[in-house]
């Protein structure tokens, strides 16, 4: 299994937007096959700073991933609202 954490900080003010968008990627990818876990999590200490935990079946589901009308629609979107690129980490599982 993969992992992947996502993180990026928001601009002020853009935090409405962004998670009516993210809402919307998460539900759909929920129902993505090889997808095991797809959350959005807000940062304790810092409000404006979100990060997706994703955690999927292999690689294979990733780039299927990615190719999905949703995410292709609702990712660029988030980069007029985020202050940089967002920070992506992959992590193989190890059990």
């Amino acid at each position: 299994m993969i992992e992947i954490m996502a993180q990026g900080t928001l601009k002020p003010g853009c935090g409405e937007t962004f998670e009516q968008l993210a809402h919307e990627l998460v539900e759909k990818t929920r129902q993505e096959p090889g997808c095991i876990s797809y959350q959005l999590c807000k940062d304790l200490s810092d409000s404006n700073t979100y990060a997706f935990l994703e955690t999927w079946q292999d690689s294979s589901a990733i780039d299927a991933h990615n190719q999905t009308s949703h995410f292709t629609s609702i990712v660029p979107r988030f980069e007029s609202l985020f202050t940089g690129p967002m920070e992506v980490k992959h992590y193989k599982i190890i059990e």
